[in-house]
């Protein structure tokens, strides 16, 4: 029994051991600052859980940075939205320029109903968020003037939360 019970206490000790190591191995939390046009808005991404932690910018909005191969493309955090919306500007960006006959997705915004393209994202990135196989739509430019993240990214994650004036996302 004492043999049993020095080996639990060596066995606390080193899963101890064991998890401050892996918290000093994760990486160095990332900040990334919004484009200099816009209010000081900022976000950070927590190593630990990694999660992004957003702050409301001047409009009241969730507005992020992010990765779709490899290009920069500015988000609107869109609970409301069922699926990521990109306008014609920032998709061409990235390789993705739909035709004419491609938007046959008929959606309905605050704006009225119009004509989309439906694609699949290969992978969104947001500071240290990576989510695959997101379904989207590219929109027309003068339909949508800001690129939504809305639920078909939002959904993929571990939780969302709006809390303390801030948007916080977790994987």
């Amino acid at each position: 029994m004492r043999n049993l019970m020095i080996l639990a206490a060596v066995l606390v000790v080193l899963g101890t051991y064991m998890a401050q190591m892996a918290d000093k191995m994760s990486p160095a939390p990332a900040s990334a600052s919004a484009s200099p046009n816009k209010a000081s808005t900022q976000t950070v991404a927590q190593a630990a859980g990694r999660s992004l932690d957003i702050p409301r910018d001047a409009r009241g909005h969730f507005q992020t940075d992010g990765r779709i191969e490899g290009q920069r493309v500015n988000f609107m955090i869109d609970t409301g939205a069922s699926l990521v919306a990109l306008n014609e500007k920032s998709a061409a960006r990235f390789g993705l320029r739909p035709s004419r006959s491609d938007y046959n997705a008929t959606v309905t915004t605050a704006n009225g109903t119009i004509k989309a393209a439906r694609t699949r994202l290969a992978m969104i990135e947001l500071g240290g968020l990576v989510v695959r196989d997101v379904d989207a739509l590219v929109l027309p430019d003068e339909a949508l003037s800001e690129n939504l993240l809305g639920l078909s990214f939002l959904s993929k994650l571990k939780r969302f939360e709006y809390a303390n004036g801030r948007m916080v996302l977790e994987q």
